[in-house]
């Protein structure tokens, strides 16, 4: 997890563009978090920031 908003943006941009599936930016607290969309639970305490989707411009 990374406390810097465009260092977590920058890591959602390359994984998305790597996995090429949907990634979602999210914060937990004080720190920013990024995970393929798919992984995350409804019953998360997250708050979502961002889904960055593959083929999207950003």
């Amino acid at each position: 997890m990374a406390q810097e908003l465009a260092l977590a943006q920058r890591h959602a941009f390359a994984l998305v563009r790597t996995l090429m599936v949907p990634v979602t930016l999210f914060r937990s607290g004080y720190e920013f978090g990024v995970l393929p969309s798919d992984e995350l639970d409804d019953d998360d305490d997250l708050e979502i920031v961002h889904e960055y989707v593959p083929g999207a411009s950003h």
